[in-house]
C-alpha cells in the first residue's frame, strides 16, 4: 500500500487541475471540439470517468471486470467511443459530480489494495501503483486535450516522471502491437525535467539513445503533439523506429495528431 501512495497523490493532484478546467465552464462550453476527432470536452470527461469506473471493477468486482473485458474483445476498435458518448450525453454538472465521486472511490480503493495483488487490466495484470500511473497518464493526455480545447497552456509539473516512466516501460509493447520484433538491446533515455534535472533510464552506454525534454517525450509517447513539432531526438535506427511508434497506452495505435 505504501508504494501506491506517492503516486495516488500525484494521480488526485492531475485530476484536481483537469477538474480546475472545467468546472466553472458554462453547459454550452462543454460540447466545444477537442483535438480529438469527433469528442469534445464531455467526451474527455466521460472516458475519464468510463476508464476510472472500470479500474474500479478491476479492485472491486474482477467478475465484473471480466465482463467489460468480454465487451471490449466483441468490439475493439468501437467499445472506448461508445462509453465516452453514451456518457457525454449526460448534463454537464452531472457528468463532473460523478466523475469526482468516482475518482475519490478509486484513489481510495488504490491504496487499499495489497502491494503483492495483482489488478487485472486490459493487457497485463499491474499493481496498484502501476495502475496509479496508467491513470494518471491517461489523466494528464486527456486533460491536455481539454487544455487544448480552451486554448489553455499547463505547466509542467514533476508528475510528468510517472507517465515518461511508463513511456519508457511501453517500448516492447510498442513495437509488437505494430506487429514488430522489440529490440533486443535496452536503450538510454534521458529526458530534461520540468525543473532542469535530468530524469534517466537504460545503461549508460548503451549505443541506441533517446534524449529531450520530457515534457515532449510525455506529449510524443501519448500521441498529443507530432514528433516533428518535439524537443525529442533518437540515435540508432531503432531508437528512429521507437520515435515513429511510441504509445503509452493500451488498445490500437492511433493515426496520433
Amino acid at each position: 500500500m505504501a508504494t501506491a501512495a506517492p503516486i495516488v497523490d500525484d494521480l488526485r493532484a492531475e485530476s484536481d487541475e483537469l477538474d480546475a478546467l472545467v468546472a466553472e465552464l458554462p453547459a454550452q462550453q462543454w460540447a466545444t471540439p477537442t483535438p480529438a476527432p469527433r469528442w469534445t470536452i464531455a467526451h474527455q470527461i466521460a472516458h475519464l470517468l468510463w476508464t476510472d469506473r472500470v479500474a474500479l471493477l478491476s479492485v472491486n468486482d474482477e467478475a465484473g471486470f471480466t465482463e467489460v473485458l468480454g465487451a471490449a474483445a466483441a468490439d475493439p476498435a468501437g467499445f472506448v467511443d461508445r462509453g465516452a458518448d453514451e456518457l457525454a450525453a449526460t448534463a454537464p454538472a452531472e457528468l463532473l459530480a460523478d466523475w469526482r465521486r468516482t475518482r475519490h472511490e478509486l484513489h481510495d480503493a488504490l491504496l487499499r489494495v495489497p502491494d503483492d495483488r495483482k489488478l487485472p487490466w486490459f493487457g497485463p495484470p499491474m499493481s496498484a501503483a502501476s495502475m496509479a500511473t496508467a491513470r494518471l497518464m491517461e489523466t494528464w493526455a486527456h486533460g491536455l486535450d481539454v487544455a487544448d480545447a480552451l486554448g489553455v497552456r499547463r505547466p509542467a509539473t514533476a508528475r510528468l516522471r510517472s507517465v515518461a516512466h511508463i513511456g519508457v516501460r511501453t517500448r516492447d509493447y510498442a513495437f509488437a502491437i505494430n506487429g514488430l520484433e522489440p529490440p533486443k538491446d535496452s536503450f538510454r533515455v534521458e529526458l530534461r525535467a520540468p525543473d532542469g534535472s535530468l530524469w534517466a533510464w537504460g545503461p549508460d552506454d548503451a549505443p541506441q539513445r533517446v534524449t529531450g525534454s520530457a515534457e515532449d517525450f510525455c506529449m510524443l509517447v501519448t500521441q498529443r503533439r507530432p514528433r516533428a513539432e518535439l524537443d525529442v531526438s533518437a540515435v540508432g535506427q531503432d531508437a528512429q523506429q521507437w520515435l515513429a511508434i511510441a504509445q503509452a497506452f493500451a488498445g490500437p495505435p492511433g493515426p496520433g495528431r
